[in-house]
């Protein structure tokens, strides 16, 4: 078994969902942190995070979170469940979607064990 500490970036360039990350196979993924960085001086934009699992079926993490300009919001602090981890199985997808295009970054740190 390997463990292996990684992160994912992304610039959200369009208003459509748009992949971020997905478990590589034979993997389980352990989510440690989602960061997302307005870049835009003047103006709010939301995000919404999801997890598509193999079947499809889209679950959601955060809804419209609003993520101020010029700062950063970790998403999973809203979480009721903030100290504990995500787990993502093998071919699970993480997608964003902004409010605006351009606006926002984001990095995923992840624990990938295979």
């Amino acid at each position: 078994m390997a463990n292996v500490y990684t992160n994912h970036k992304l610039k959200l360039t369009t208003t459509n969902a748009t992949t971020l990350y997905t478990v590589p196979s034979q993997t389980t993924a352990i989510v440690k942190s989602l960061r997302v960085t307005n870049v835009d001086s003047s103006n709010d934009c939301t995000v919404t995070a999801t997890v598509t699992d193999t079947s499809s079926v889209e679950f959601t993490l955060e809804t419209s979170r609003n993520v101020e300009k010029a700062s950063s919001e970790e998403l999973f602090n809203s979480f009721s469940f903030s100290t504990s981890p995500v787990v993502l199985k093998e071919s699970e997808i993480v997608k964003l979607q902004a409010q605006n295009a351009n606006d926002l970054h984001a990095i995923l740190s992840v624990l990938e064990i295979s």
